[in-house]
């Protein structure tokens, strides 16, 4: 569900994205591309979901983080740009979503978050 409600509202955006869902242990759960995404967005889309559930908020929030220690740019599969939100039962971390290929990592964020409202409705939450 929260892959596909991302992807169906970036594509009412007309946004041709990928979509990557982790768990709470950083596997990949989902993974979509959309015809006519770019190549290089199904990476992006799993290190902003990386990002994301590393750092425990949106990926975007990394740049702060490596304004005041750069050496955090130096891990594995961490992104600073948008599109990346973790997702949480209460204050527990269960999994992440990360979304690549709109005209801007702005505009990814709210695809990710269609996603994670979606779910959570499906859920009766």
């Amino acid at each position: 569900d929260m892959a596909l409600g991302a992807l169906e509202a970036c594509r009412k955006q007309g946004y041709a994205v990928s979509v990557t869902v982790l768990d709470r242990s950083g596997r990949t759960r989902v993974a979509l591309h959309d015809d006519n995404a770019n190549p290089h967005t199904i990476e992006n889309s799993m290190r902003k979901a990386y990002t994301a559930l590393t750092f425990r908020g949106p990926s975007e929030q990394l740049a702060k983080r490596a304004a005041a220690n750069p050496l955090v740019l130096n891990l594995a599969n961490v992104i600073t740009g948008g599109g990346g939100l973790p997702v949480f039962e209460g204050k527990d971390i269960v999994g992440s979503i990360g979304v690549s290929g709109a005209p801007g990592a702005d505009l990814d964020a709210p695809c990710a978050q269609a996603g994670i409202d979606r779910a959570m409705k499906a859920q009766g939450k």
